[in-house]
């Protein structure tokens, strides 16, 4: 009986969503339906869900935006997306590539051009391949001094990468294990920005978001932006302050995104037809690591299980009626988000939440695969 009243609510509210824009009205019940029941089943103060499929976008949300924004979140509502940072610099990795500016086994040495020696392990240098795979055997954070909590990136600096890559140790020698690695997509980015001699903000700009039109997508909001924020909470409900992104944590999660430029991303990898970004995207969707054979393989499942690992994305085999797809999860200062799209079939869905809520986030990356499944199946 209890189920059965949960669906009438949710149905009763897809009534109440803002009207999504799509000619595929498939798309658009569907997206309305799934956010409803993850809105209402959650309890999170808001929600907002889109997805793009065959070129045809919908948007839902549900909820009250901030504090000072007294409605639901819309299309270009900011938030911050966390590690979805990373995938958008395995973007800037790919590139790179491309053009030749740097190879995949090229070593972090060759390009970091910080006065200090990278570790090694058994002989096995870090390259940047490993950054990107999460393989590189270093650990998840580097040990640094506390941050005040209006500032908690504050102490993330230059000087304490430096500092625990004199530790000289390495969890496993490279490219042998997989551990979630913020550590190495902040040391890929510095790299990236000295090996194309560009500002790493520059780099991204003009290598990703400008090319795929992006244009909320930023590590710096306008005032402007902040207006329409999305406000996280932490896991007591309380909210959470919007604090500065240290020029450190910019390869790993410090960047802010919406909804609409999120699906515009997500366009951009499904365009067949688009050679110009041809390279990139063969670069981008392709799987570097598989699960076998490696040893450890942590923190890397939450989201669905990781049977490969791409240029930043994780990457879970078909499996039943659900298609190829790659992911990634992200969560920083009350928010959590998931993206992920199968570029076989040509759909892509992003989610994200603005609580602190590990179950609601782990629910919603499931029904967020399964939707994929079913809108799009093998």
């Amino acid at each position: 009986m209890r189920m059965w009243v949960t669906i009438a609510v949710a149905a009763f509210a897809v009534s109440l969503a803002p009207p999504a824009h799509a000619r595929d009205r498939l798309l658009e019940e569907s997206i309305n339906f799934t956010g409803s029941i993850l809105y209402y089943s959650s309890g999170v103060p808001s929600l907002i869900i889109g997805a793009v499929r065959n070129g045809e976008t919908a948007v839902a949300g549900f909820g009250r935006t901030s504090d000072s924004v007294d409605q639901a979140p819309d299309g270009d509502t900011l938030m911050r997306v966390g590690s979805i940072t990373k995938v958008f610099t395995g973007a800037v990795l790919a590139s790179l590539v491309a053009d030749g500016t740097v190879r995949l086994t090229d070593p972090l040495d060759r390009h970091l051009n910080w006065d200090v020696a990278v570790p090694t392990r058994d002989g096995r240098p870090i390259r940047l391949i490993d950054l990107v795979t999460h393989t590189s055997g270093l650990p998840r954070e580097i040990g640094r001094p506390p941050s005040p909590p209006e500032d908690p990136m504050r102490t993330l600096t230059k000087e304490a990468f430096i500092a625990h890559l004199k530790q000289d140790r390495l969890l496993f020698p490279p490219g042998t294990g997989a551990q979630y690695s913020n550590i190495a997509f902040d040391l890929l980015a510095q790299a990236l920005s000295s090996a194309a001699k560009r500002p790493y903000e520059d780099l991204l700009r003009e290598r990703v978001l400008q090319p795929a039109g992006l244009t909320a997508t930023t590590f710096s909001p306008t005032e402007a932006q902040l207006s329409n924020l999305m406000q996280g909470h932490d896991i007591d409900g309380s909210p959470m302050p919007v604090v500065p992104t240290s020029s450190m944590a910019v390869g790993s999660g410090g960047l802010y995104s919406s909804t609409n430029d999120i699906l515009r991303w997500l366009a951009w990898h499904l365009d067949r037809t688009d050679a110009t970004g041809a390279e990139i995207r063969l670069l981008d969707h392709a799987a570097y690591v598989q699960r076998d054979g490696l040893r450890p393989v942590l923190s890397l499942d939450e989201s669905g299980r990781m049977d490969a690992i791409g240029l930043g994305w994780i990457i879970m085999r078909p499996e039943g009626d659900r298609p190829l797809i790659l992911q990634k999860a992200g969560g920083l200062q009350g928010m959590f988000s998931y993206t992920a799209f199968s570029p076989a079939r040509g759909i892509g869905v992003f989610v994200a939440i603005n609580r602190f809520n590990i179950s609601a986030a782990m629910t919603m990356s499931k029904v967020v695969n399964d939707l994929i499944g079913d809108l799009a199946p093998r």
